[in-house]
């Protein structure tokens, strides 16, 4: 009996102010063991500063799309051109490891029902946020929150084609407060479509670790937790899991404040208050 066919990808990537970055992302995908795919770049800088990156990876099949500034904007653009078996939506400053590809390819090929995959992440020491989940697992509703962002998530096209566009009121960009959790969205839209999904801890995608100050973190808690509860609003959950989700951040300043972390604590109640903002906003729909 012939192996079945190993899929193709097209690799989403929306960039904006950043070219070093880029340029590595690209260099780990020439790198890649499976060469089947097409890099996708959602080009969102008003100058033509990654047009030099382009070329200098000329070996790899790239399609340039100018786009508006915004994430999902970015990737809505590119979402037009797709034609591959599998889409993926690498940040512009992550890693793929050299056989990340051939491994993702590999599962499809063996599973016709798996309508999608999601990996952890990871920084340049291997090392995860304590805050991911290292059980493989199916996707649903209740257990996305730790086990799903952009950068290592791989869906087939008609998923992709059932699901739609991402929500440009979520992501980094957004004219709105919702400043991320777009990909949480989409895949919440995509379950409710019936999808299965995978999360497979052992498939990793690198993202640097940046350190923030503990203004930043408070407003990074304040922006992550008002998308949080924004989607909890949008797609109708019910109490029992936004009180848990309440609880958690409350949870996480009690522990930094018997820690005497006093920015971690902060971090904590900014992402508690900005989750009840998101929640009861007027601009949900």
């Amino acid at each position: 009996m012939a192996a079945p066919e190993l899929p193709k990808f097209d690799l989403v990537v929306a960039t904006v102010d950043r070219s070093a970055a880029l340029n590595r992302l690209l260099a780990s995908l020439k790198r890649q063991t499976y060469r089947s795919f097409r890099v996708l770049v959602a080009d969102q800088n008003e100058d033509d500063r990654v047009e030099d990156v382009l070329r200098s990876h000329g070996s790899l099949d790239i399609v340039h799309v100018r786009a508006a500034r915004g994430l999902s904007r970015g990737r809505n653009a590119a979402l037009v051109d797709i034609d591959a078996d599998v889409v993926a939506f690498p940040d512009d400053d992550c890693v793929y490891a050299d056989d990340l590809l051939e491994r993702v390819a590999r599962r499809f090929a063996a599973n016709s029902s798996l309508d999608g995959l999601t990996g952890r992440e990871a920084d340049d020491q291997g090392k995860s946020p304590p805050s991911w989940a290292r059980d493989a697992a199916t996707l649903t509703r209740e257990n996305l929150w730790n086990r799903a962002i952009s950068f290592t998530l791989f869906l087939r096209r008609p998923l992709v084609a059932r699901v739609g566009r991402f929500d440009e009121r979520l992501g980094l960009g957004a004219e709105t407060r919702w400043s991320s959790g777009e990909e949480i969205d989409y895949l919440v839209r995509a379950l409710d479509a019936g999808a299965r999904i995978d999360y497979d801890p052992g498939l990793i995608v690198t993202h640097a670790s940046k350190k923030t100050a503990p203004d930043s973190l408070r407003a990074l808690g304040a922006r992550d937790g008002a998308s949080i509860g924004y989607i909890l609003r949008k797609h109708g959950y019910p109490s029992r899991t936004v009180v848990r989700m309440l609880i958690r951040p409350l949870g996480g300043a009690c522990v930094a404040l018997a820690r005497r972390d006093r920015a971690g604590a902060g971090f904590h109640l900014a992402t508690l208050r900005g989750r009840l903002h998101g929640y009861h906003a007027k601009a949900v729909q």
